[in-house]
């Protein structure tokens, strides 16, 4: 009887069977990072970008950074390179939407790199009052 009892489990697990078998995991598509250089940037210089605290690359001149992210707030953090002068890091916060396109564009100015999103435009100094989070 343990052996028919376990083969009848497994088999209703294996079917997709009543939920009380199977523990629901809802998966949600990931979001998409695009990170644009502004064409005033400078050509020497670059940036660092770092994805929740992990450096993910150096954007140079005519480059772009792109990649899918899990949905959910991720931390993105950008400084100059080369650190030659006063260099800072900014950081901005992204909820990252499932299945949505998440643009920034990283500009430069006074020594500082900084990410603006997508059809919202600060001047630096607003930038800067609002630590580099790019909201109003």
């Amino acid at each position: 009887m343990l052996v028919f009892g376990c083969a009848i489990f497994i088999s209703t697990v294996a079917q997709g069977g009543p939920r009380e078998y199977l523990r629901s995991n809802h998966h949600f598509p990931p979001g998409r990072l695009i990170v644009d250089r502004t064409p005033n940037f400078g050509w020497n210089l670059g940036f660092n970008l770092l994805i929740d605290g992990r450096s993910v690359g150096s954007v140079a001149q005519g480059h772009s950074y792109s990649t899918w992210l899990p949905a959910g707030p991720h931390v993105l953090t950008v400084h100059k390179v080369p650190a030659t002068g006063f260099t800072a890091p900014t950081s901005t916060t992204v909820n990252i939407q499932p299945g949505a396109e998440h643009l920034y564009t990283a500009m430069w100015d006074s020594g500082l790199v900084y990410l603006q999103p997508g059809g919202v435009w600060l001047t630096p100094g607003a930038c800067w009052q609002n630590h580099g989070d790019g909201a109003p």
